[in-house]
């Protein structure tokens, strides 16, 4: 009798520029919900690349003159969800899922070994509506992941998806059985400091020498190469 396979590879997956692109919506629904939350025009926002939502919106709001209270960060969360919701036509129909998306998270599905889930600096909502919107979420456990309302700084995101997918599947994931897939230096600074492994993919704004530079061990070119090295990494004797 053939042995029954349990996972034992978690695949953490960043959610923009490495599945999708809002190309430009996500930024338009920013600045309408800010208007609606603060009661007055976004003139300025943080810098986004790879920061989590809270810590994102902690700074918008003070470099716009207001004070990051829990009343108002609750209601520009809010605020954000309601957009996305009500933006999730105008997503479809101008964003996009990145080439090879779909293709490598459904290959992976195939491998009873892997485990998928997102690590993303997006509100729990926001990223399933991004995801759904793109037919991306069927591959994915968004329960298990780990999300930018879950605490404002990324490193900490790894432990939280790792106990969360233990917790579902019934096997502990520990660092070197964890694979953090983003297209950010700030992806790989995570990962580095949370001592797990890394696929950095230049699907993003960041080039392949800028991940490797900034420690990337695996760089991909896109997601087809990427999907290869995941694949090979789901084949990999247990550790």
């Amino acid at each position: 009798m053939s042995a029954v396979l349990t996972p034992r590879l978690l695949v953490l997956w960043d959610v923009d520029h490495t599945l999708i692109e809002t190309r430009g919506v996500g930024r338009a629904i920013y600045d309408q919900a800010f208007l609606m939350a603060a009661g007055r025009p976004l003139t300025k926002l943080a810098h986004i690349s790879g920061r989590t939502e809270l810590d994102i919106m902690t700074e918008s709001l003070r470099m716009n003159g207001i004070a990051p209270t829990d009343e108002m960060m609750t209601r520009l969360a809010d605020a954000l969800i309601q957009g996305y919701q009500n933006g999730h036509v105008e997503l479809r129909t101008i964003g996009r899922a990145l080439p090879g998306a779909a293709e490598t998270l459904a290959e992976l599905t195939t491998r009873p070994t892997v485990y998928q889930s997102v690590l993303t600096g997006n509100l729990r909502e926001v990223a399933r509506i991004k995801l759904e919107v793109f037919g991306l979420d069927r591959y994915l456990d968004l329960a298990a992941g780990a999300y930018g309302d879950d605490n404002s700084e990324r490193v900490k995101l790894v432990a939280i998806a790792q106990k969360r997918a233990s917790d579902r599947v019934g096997v502990v994931f520990g660092n070197e059985a964890t694979v953090l897939v983003g297209d950010t230096p700030q992806d790989v600074a995570a990962g580095l400091a949370a001592g797990v492994r890394i696929v950095a993919v230049a699907t993003g704004k960041t080039g392949a020498d800028e991940l490797r530079a900034a420690g990337a061990q695996t760089v991909a070119a896109d997601l087809h190469e990427c999907s290869q090295i995941l694949m090979h990494l789901a084949e990999e004797p247990a550790r």
